[in-house]
């Protein structure tokens, strides 16, 4: 493919060979800013223009995802409007993973395969081989997704209680379970600011904890998070590369999730089962 931009900051896409009859399969995470989305949605109109025979959207991060309901009045429902532009546009099928809420597959009329990052995150966590290990959430919201890895590893869940005074400000935060001399894992889904995940992270050191790990499925990780992240109490923090980390900090991990989409781009091909590479 290829990108044309005018001096404006408009751009044109391009497909530079033949996709007339082809299953397209077009990798995009619409992370800010939105560019990235504008480019999908202009490469689904030219591959349906180009006669492909089928253009399937793979987002490993489904921006926008955050504004999932009318939390107030007079405000949009981003990932409903993203979900009629992606349709709109022409896809056929969405792959993605780790949506923000899981209902949000619910604002497609089309097949949505809907991949869980866990797949990548619990071996990695066997692989630590901890001793002690809890499993814990930085916010009740995530305590479902807490829940399933502990239910999995077979440990204890703790959960920590935060309210805000204002998006991306954690007022205050509390500690439900205990956390003395264990090893810990926090597990969430997207990190922004890492306002939360640091402030819980140094609670649970605070009250005892041996150490204290963060693992999220996508790497926002808007300024100053990594400033924020470097001097917590935080061991590391682990994320998967559905989005890019080009920022500098030590603690920060990113592992693979290339394998997993892979297999799920063969399996769609191949009209196999999705759900039996699922873990949890």
């Amino acid at each position: 493919m290829n990108i044309t931009h005018f001096a404006d900051g408009e751009f044109a896409v391009s497909y530079e060979e033949s996709i007339r009859g082809s299953n397209v399969f077009l990798v995009q995470s619409t992370f800010p800013n939105s560019d990235n989305l504008m480019e999908l949605l202009l490469m689904i109109d030219a591959a349906k223009r180009a006669s492909a025979k089928t253009v399937v959207a793979v987002i490993p991060y489904f921006g926008w995802a955050r504004q999932d309901r009318k939390d107030k009045p007079r405000v949009s429902i981003g990932a409903k409007l993203v979900a009629d532009l992606l349709a709109v546009a022409g896809i056929d099928r969405l792959i993605t993973m780790d949506l923000h809420a899981d209902q949000i597959q619910g604002f497609f009329n089309i097949p949505v395969d809907h991949l869980y990052a866990s797949a990548v995150f619990l071996p990695y966590i066997q692989s630590l081989k901890l001793e002690e290990l809890v499993i814990a959430t930085p916010d009740v919201g995530g305590s479902k997704r807490a829940s399933t890895f502990s239910k999995y590893l077979g440990v204890p869940l703790v959960l920590c209680n935060k309210s805000r005074e204002k998006a991306n400000e954690v007022a205050s935060m509390q500690i439900i379970g205990d956390v003395k001399g264990k090893n810990v894992v926090l597990i969430d889904d997207i990190v922004d600011t890492a306002g939360t995940i640091t402030k819980a992270a140094n609670i649970m050191m605070e009250a005892g904890a041996a150490s204290v790990r963060a693992i999220a499925s996508h790497c926002v990780m808007s300024d100053p998070a990594s400033f924020r992240v470097q001097e917590s109490g935080l061991t590391e923090m682990v994320f998967t590369d559905s989005i890019p980390y080009t920022k500098k900090c030590a603690k920060v991990k990113q592992l693979s999730i290339a394998d997993m989409f892979a297999e799920t781009i063969r399996r769609v091909v191949s009209n196999e089962s999705i759900s039996s590479q699922y873990i949890i």
